[in-house]
């Protein structure tokens, strides 16, 4: 039977609810069947985004998941499910464009003015009394909680994101196939992220 783009797109977003509802049950196999639906228009968007060369696609793709599953219950059915996660995904794109365009902005760089150049003058804040000890907090925390990982997850967070070794790597080392890493660096995440929602700047 032969159907439009509009039944088509209709369907999908009754499949979606279901999965959804199954998933804000607790049915695990609700949150595999909705990544691998649409994984690969995730990491496409992102690509275009951030470019390859320039962050791990993979990350940000297993971060906006993330975020997107542990938010299933807020989200409005008369919305489609897809355009919902590309704003979640787009969104954690800009967070993260930002965030490596403050790490690489030169401060030394002269700034054209209408009479001289002049450069920019940043404060040093590493001397205020609380910024110290708030970023020893939050690294302690942090730090607790891969500590409370199971070992196969914490084992793969450390070799990630304290060691930056690739996925491939990482599966080599474990002999391990790679699914199953990226598999376990994501279930990982979701638990921190749940831990950490929150607490820490940036979950």
């Amino acid at each position: 039977m032969y159907l439009t783009q509009e039944e088509r797109r209709e369907q999908s977003r009754i499949e979606d609810r279901t999965l959804i509802a199954d998933a804000i049950a607790g049915k695990q196999y609700a949150f595999g069947r909705l990544m691998n639906k649409y994984h690969r228009a995730i990491t496409h968007l992102i690509t275009r985004m951030v470019g390859t060369q320039q962050v791990d696609v993979e990350d940000l793709t297993q971060e906006a998941f993330i975020k997107a599953f542990n938010s299933l219950a807020s989200f409005n059915n008369e919305f489609a499910f897809s355009t919902w996660l590309y704003k979640i995904a787009t969104n954690n794109c800009i967070d993260h464009l930002r965030r490596r365009k403050l790490k690489t902005f030169s401060i030394d760089r002269p700034v054209a003015g209408d009479e001289e150049d002049r450069q920019y003058e940043i404060p040093d804040d590493t001397h205020l009394p609380d910024g110290g000890i708030l970023r020893d907090q939050q690294t302690n925390m942090i730090q607790h909680a891969i500590d409370s990982l199971p070992e196969k997850y914490r084992q793969v967070i450390v070799m990630r994101h304290q060691e930056e070794k690739s996925y491939e790597d990482i599966a080599k080392e474990l002999d391990l196939p790679l699914g199953t890493v990226k598999a376990h660096i994501f279930r990982a995440r979701e638990m921190l992220y749940r831990q950490l929602r929150g607490k820490v700047g940036n979950y």
